[in-house]
């Protein structure tokens, strides 16, 4: 009816979750839900941050009273910890309470959050009626797109930009805009005779900003790593360690460390403590995978690999791999091709052509 499309035309001019891609037939719902709850589970700093999208996730899976639920969290938490600043922060959360009201059908709760989105945004000068475009939406927005596949990456490195050019010495978005870098440069392949590159200057920013910064530690350390400089990377891997021992975000890159430098056993050793704390990982299935295959390669060029000891290894590896892309079906291309490469060392050709038959019907 009129109301319901004039409705949903106000919708789509808000900056929200709902309103940026990744949309639903681009994200793996289960596992982005999983890391949600993870990251709230284990008290990360950005609560409402993770409680925005997983509403919008349950939104898309419809479970739209938790989705409500979420809502409800997200903002206690930035009326608690922002009470000051909660006008520009809550922008995002009253738009995703518009658009989950309005696939519940309550036509006249969306409009509500939506003449309250008026409110808030006539603060603001240069804003549009329902939406202002501020350093905080530019860098929730840009964490919603790093959070998504890759090809949304450079959507989110811009973001971050235009957020540091009203907020240069905001720590948070110093750190996002290191990460995009870091993360685009690894897709790209960035050469290491190119000199430092982009994000491992950003990454210093940061620890200038906040030398005790755990994340632009653990990255740093991987790309002076990168770049040969070993020494000063072993220490900032044990100074992350020293001070979070228990956080799974720093244990599995720590681990990365640890197998580029071929310590594969200290790799294991930390991998599966991050498993104990967030069980369904992808990501450290994924990287526990590929710390056995490099014990079985290392077995069979030896060449006297024990069969039964080949072929528990060859297991390992192929339950790991799939306990990587099990929930991930549409963005783990390189779990399923590290499975597939397994299938066929071990002459399960069947199994290996199924998987890329599966990666060919993806976009």
């Amino acid at each position: 009816n009129a109301q319901d499309d004039l409705l949903n035309v106000k919708l789509n001019w808000l900056q929200c979750h709902f309103t940026w891609a990744p949309q639903r037939e681009n994200i793996d719902l289960d596992d982005m839900k999983q890391r949600l709850q993870d990251s709230i589970d284990l008290g990360v700093k950005y609560q409402a941050r993770s409680y925005n999208q997983l509403a919008f996730v349950n939104c898309l899976q419809g479970n739209c009273v938790e989705a409500i639920q979420n809502l409800k969290e997200a903002e206690k938490i930035l009326r608690e910890n922002h009470e000051d600043e909660f006008d520009k922060r809550s922008i995002i959360t009253y738009g995703n309470y518009a658009w989950v009201y309005y696939h519940m059908g309550q036509l006249t709760e969306a409009q509500s959050y939506l003449d309250k989105l008026e409110r808030v945004c006539k603060q603001f000068p240069e804003a549009s009626r329902y939406t202002a475009m501020i350093p905080e939406v530019y860098g929730e927005k840009g964490w919603s797109l790093l959070s998504g596949p890759g090809q949304y990456y450079e959507d989110a490195m811009e973001c971050f930009k235009r957020a540091l050019e009203e907020d240069p010495g905001n720590t948070d978005w110093n750190n996002r805009y290191a990460t995009v870098l870091f993360r685009l440069e690894w897709l790209s392949g960035t050469p290491e005779s190119q000199g430092p590159s982009e994000s491992m200057k950003q990454f210093r920013r940061v620890l200038e900003l906040d030398p005790d910064h755990i994340v632009a530690m653990v990255l740093l350390a991987l790309k002076l790593q990168q770049f040969n400089q070993s020494e000063e990377a072993l220490e900032l891997i044990k100074e992350t360690l020293q001070k979070s021992p228990d956080l799974p975000y720093v244990l599995r890159y720590a681990a990365k460390f640890y197998r580029t430098e071929g310590d594969v056993e200290k790799a294991v050793e930390l991998l599966k403590k991050g498993l104990e704390i967030t069980p369904h990982s992808t990501f450290l299935h994924h990287q526990i995978g590929q710390c056995y295959r490099t014990k079985l390669y290392k077995l069979i060029n030896s060449h006297n690999a024990a069969l039964q000891q080949k072929g528990e290894l060859i297991e390992v590896c192929k339950y790991h791999f799939q306990k990587a892309f099990e929930k991930r079906p549409l963005t783990s291309i390189k779990p399923h091709l590290d499975f597939a490469g397994i299938c066929s060392l071990n002459e399960e050709h069947h199994k290996a052509k199924e998987i890329y038959n599966h990666l060919l019907t993806l976009e």
